[in-house]
């Protein structure tokens, strides 16, 4: 349920519903408008009895939210949020790129990989430092090393680092040295994770599931959100289909629903999403021109020789030009 105050309403007042909500068991999120203030009222699945609310001094009306994911619906939160990033805000008008090497795998590479995404026009690097790989030989990531090398890179550059956790235990680690924390597809519904990462504060970029569906994730961006980190990106990055052509299936769809559903920013992730270089671009126009916020990039300086996911990895000048062409595209959309 959600508490619309009136817009001439007194902080005395606005106090007075929000303990009158502790009263009756229940937890409250605030969001204060322009114009109007909106008490959010979260609990159990208890009916509750609107009435006991409306009848106070300053309260305007009560609306039931009917969504399972309360904080991520725009019902409860009409109004885009808004995540600074260097210098931008994820969620605004302007689109934000987030772009670097699927692994931290040397000084020299994640540094050369800085340089070329920030001359391109980044907003952000990515890079892993911890890698959950499908097989248990493949290159697992240098671990706290790479976090360092990250910090080193956010030195020369400016740029924000994004970078995964993979357990709660890693978190406060990652938080150390990330400005953002990344949880992966294959972590969408680790629960113990997702609720570490809704105690810190940091931004979190949350993957959805290549076999989730979108309440799903929206339910897991829930978990953050329900802990008190409102600082939350979603990100589509492909959904496993019964096509073996490209690695997953861009679900296209996914963007203008979850801006329909939520207030919080959608990101796509064409690299993951294709699994093929050749056929990134173009998935990162049309993510563009569906909405999207942003876009999460892999570029190394040599993908011939990455230790990961080489295949979908551009090199910079093909980056330098996929910059240019999505920033073509929002801008025709009013979007820059």
């Amino acid at each position: 349920m959600i508490i619309v105050m009136k817009s001439n309403s007194t902080d005395r007042q606005l106090s007075a519903v929000v303990e009158r909500v502790h009263a009756a068991g229940y937890r409250t999120s605030l969001i204060k408008g322009e114009e109007t203030t909106i008490i959010g009222v979260i609990g159990d699945d208890r009916p509750i009895d609107r009435t006991q609310f409306e009848l106070l001094d300053g309260v305007e009306k009560t609306l039931p939210v009917l969504k399972p994911f309360k904080l991520a619906s725009r019902d409860m939160h009409p109004a885009d949020t808004l995540i600074p990033l260097n210098g931008h805000q994820v969620g605004a008008p302007k689109i934000v790129v987030i772009a670097g090497p699927c692994s931290v795998e040397s000084r020299t590479q994640i540094m050369e990989a800085a340089i070329a995404v920030k001359e391109a026009g980044a907003t952000a690097l990515r890079g892993g430092a911890f890698k959950p790989r499908t097989s248990p030989y493949s290159f697992q990531g240098m671990g706290e090393e790479g976090l360092e090398l990250l910090a080193e890179a956010r030195e020369a550059t400016g740029l924000p680092v994004v970078t995964e956790a993979m357990s709660p235990e890693q978190v406060p680690l990652v938080a150390k040295y990330a400005d953002v924390i990344q949880i992966g597809a294959r972590n969408m519904q680790n629960y113990a994770l997702l609720n570490a990462a809704g105690e810190i504060n940091k931004t979190v970029l949350l993957k959805r599931g290549m076999m989730s569906t979108i309440e799903e994730l929206l339910m897991s961006a829930e978990y953050i959100l329900a802990k008190g980190n409102s600082q939350v990106m979603l990100c589509e990055r492909g959904i496993r289909t019964f096509e073996k052509y490209t690695r997953n299936t861009t679900d296209i769809n996914a963007v203008p629903v979850l801006k329909q559903m939520t207030h919080l920013p959608v990101i796509l992730d064409p690299s993951h999403s294709t699994g093929k270089w050749e056929y990134v671009t173009a998935i990162a126009r049309a993510g563009i021109a569906a909405g999207a916020d942003g876009l999460i990039v892999e570029v190394h300086p040599d993908p011939t020789q990455a230790l990961s996911d080489g295949a979908q990895s551009l090199k910079p000048e093909k980056f330098a030009q996929l910059v240019g062409e999505c920033r073509k595209i929002a801008e025709a959309m009013g979007r820059c």
